[in-house]
């Protein structure tokens, strides 16, 4: 071969191996910007990323949608003003992603107790679900959590598991026509609570029979009441209408305690799930640098494919 055309094949193969070079650079720093692909919808809530994202509860929710989360919850909602929460239902039409469970106000509680078959108490309840319709449409909510409150001591169990059951159909007549579901939540908070096993839950769902009331299946709290997660959530799973997250000890991200979330959220995926997963926990470290674990923990966890 000339020297000139063997300098020139040089150049030229030169050139694209180092165009090759630069287009490979460029898809990596690309795929770099892009979004992580979660399996499943996890769903922070307002305050997880603040030092990364700022106060403003917008700009939180967009730097969400920018990690690749495509659910987010927010227990007070309806203590919003109307204006935050269209605001906020907007941008999650916009990011595409899914607004998961709010609170029903007033919707029980320790002190307004749904077990005691109170009439007081039930109006309390059914007026917040009659508003709780209104908030839903604005942020385009399907979930609401609700929990029944304490124990009424002075009656047998049976009379307030028939208390619990009639009020709640009147709460689910009030959400079905529009779609909605309430979602009961046992709590390991307080022994003086009357719902704290999934069992129970299920029984009070079979009980009210509608599409409108499922289980609110908190791992952290179920890690603490009764265990054998997996065993329990397949005993139940005709009836858990959404799933929330924290490890325990602690009530932090995945990886932090003892739970198996590998191993758990593979199992919630393989059964087809395709709601929610809120991220209902605190952060195990301050500062950027706590809220960057977070995320980096729920990617580690959402590894299993």
């Amino acid at each position: 071969m000339k020297r000139r055309s063997f300098i020139q094949k040089s150049a030229l193969t030169g050139g694209a191996l180092s165009f090759g070079g630069a287009l490979s650079f460029a898809h990596e720093t690309r795929k770099k910007s892009e979004p992580h692909k979660f399996n499943l919808k996890y769903a922070p809530h307002l305050g997880m990323f603040k030092e990364l994202a700022g106060n403003d509860p917008i700009d939180q929710i967009n730097f969400m949608a920018d990690q690749g989360f495509t659910a987010f919850e927010d227990n007070g909602m309806m203590k919003r003003d109307v204006a935050m929460q269209n605001k906020i239902g907007e941008t999650l039409v916009k990011r595409g992603m899914t607004m998961g469970v709010f609170v029903i106000d007033k919707g029980g509680n320790m002190a307004n107790t749904l077990a005691a078959g109170k009439k007081e108490n039930v109006d309390i309840f059914l007026d917040g679900c009659k508003r709780a319709v209104e908030v839903a449409k604005r942020v385009n909510a399907k979930w609401m959590t609700v929990v029944p409150g304490a124990y009424e001591r002075s009656l047998p169990i049976g009379i307030q598991d028939g208390n619990v059951i009639e009020t709640l159909k009147r709460g689910a007549e009030i959400l079905e026509p529009h779609g909605l579901t309430m979602v009961l939540e046992p709590l390991s908070d307080s022994p003086d609570l009357y719902l704290q096993n999934s069992d129970q839950t299920y029984m009070i769902c079979k009980g009210v029979d509608s599409p409108a009331c499922k289980i609110l299946f908190d791992i952290y709290h179920m890690q603490k009441t009764e265990g054998h997660l997996i065993h329990n959530m397949d005993l139940t799973w005709d009836e858990i209408g959404y799933i929330q997250i924290g490890d325990n000890p602690g009530r932090k991200e995945p990886t932090t305690g003892e739970i198996n979330y590998l191993n758990v959220l593979k199992w919630i995926y393989d059964k087809g799930f395709d709601g929610v997963l809120g991220m209902e926990h605190g952060n195990s470290k301050t500062g950027k640098e706590g809220e960057q674990a977070v995320i980096d923990a729920y990617m580690k966890v959402d590894s299993f494919l």
